[in-house]
């Protein structure tokens, strides 16, 4: 037998124990598949201007999104209406390729009439959810390109005394299309106290106005220790208080991402500073939790509404609308009876001076 013939019997030995198939090795090849299709994932971000959105992105994956933005001023803020930005960026680690989409909302917030501020934010969402929809339901469905909102970072002030009626009617508004995640900005205003206090507060007014935020799934019984415990913490730590900077500063001998201070110096990546870390963590490692989330609940409850719809885009016609059709057909109904009643009392009137003519 030839060395060649040799290696190709080789190649179909059973090397395993008798009674072995071999589909134990199906999750490495869907792993291999997953590496070279890559991934994609769409993160949005809300919030009013000044609170660090875009240090905080840029932080987070230790890229610049935003080279050119030019921040207005406040004469141009008092008509700003709410514009979306969608910025997308390969990024690549280690093999593993991830098509991160950010969605900013420049404008949220900044108008003196902020009441219908966040209608286009929620167009938003449901055009994508129709995008994803009409993609689906094609002839070619290899190459679907998931645009969808997969998860939302809703910034909160740190200097008020928790959620304002704006925050509240926002995430009540777009809670059933988007998983939730609260973070309170600027945590290094506040101190220690200060800052359990204010979650506090905020976790109370969450339940209080019934708003349903991204919850983190319970580890497996199966799992390390170690995992079991870092959900514990990431849960306990919800909202997230946290500090973004793309500065590097030199603290205890070391280069660190931070901010420095008269009285010191805060660390970006220090979890005894900040949440950023965890909240960072959290988005990696619930990721794909993050996109099932998308896809079995919020993408299936719009599917299934355009289903009842007949496929038919946009609400339904409501009651109030057909109420004010049918007061609009009496209002003109009442005209015309007015308009008949004022001829019939002219021609009265008309035939009673010609009998009066004729009797003298």
């Amino acid at each position: 037998m030839s060395q060649a013939d040799k290696m190709k019997q080789g190649q179909f030995n059973n090397p395993e124990t008798p009674g072995y198939v071999g589909f134990a090795n199906l999750p490495n090849q869907v792993h291999r598949k997953s590496v070279k299709k890559g991934f994609e994932f769409t993160l949005m971000v809300v919030g009013e201007s000044g609170l660090g959105k875009s240090t905080l992105i840029n932080s987070l994956f230790l890229t610049d999104l935003y080279p050119e933005r030019i921040i207005p001023g406040a004469a141009e803020k008092i008509e700003r209406t709410v514009q979306i930005e969608a910025s997308t960026v390969e990024i690549e680690e280690r093999g593993v390729k991830l098509r991160l989409t950010v969605v900013d909302t420049p404008g949220y917030g900044d108008a003196i009439n902020s009441q219908d501020c966040f209608s286009t934010i929620i167009s938003y969402i449901d055009d994508q959810f129709e995008r994803y929809l009409h993609d689906e339901s094609g002839l070619n469905r290899r190459h679907i390109v998931d645009n969808r909102v997969h998860c939302c970072f809703y910034f909160i002030s740190p200097l008020g005394h928790g959620l304002k009626p704006l925050d509240v009617q926002f995430m009540k508004a777009i809670h059933n299309k988007v998983n939730v995640v609260p973070v309170i900005a600027k945590a290094d205003t506040l101190t220690l106290r200060e800052r359990e206090r204010l979650k506090r507060r905020v976790l109370d007014e969450i339940d209080e106005h019934g708003i349903k935020i991204y919850h983190l799934p319970d580890a497996e019984s199966d799992e390390d220790e170690d995992f079991k415990e870092q959900t514990r913490i990431l849960k306990a730590s919800i909202p997230f208080a946290v500090v973004g900077s793309n500065q590097q500063i030199e603290a205890k001998g070391k280069k660190v991402r931070g901010r420095l201070y008269p009285w010191g110096v805060v660390e970006v990546e220090n979890p005894e500073h900040n949440d950023f870390l965890k909240l960072r963590i959290m988005l990696i490692t619930h990721m794909q939790d993050l996109q099932e989330v998308t896809q079995d609940l919020h993408y299936e409850n719009f599917r299934s509404d355009r289903l009842k719809r007949g496929g038919r885009k946009g609400p339904e016609p409501e009651e109030t609308d057909k109420d004010m059709i049918l007061q609009e057909k009496e209002a003109e109904l009442r005209r015309m009876q007015e308009m008949i009643a004022k001829m019939q009392l002219q021609m009265q009137k008309q035939g009673d001076g010609e009998g009066d003519g004729q009797h003298v």
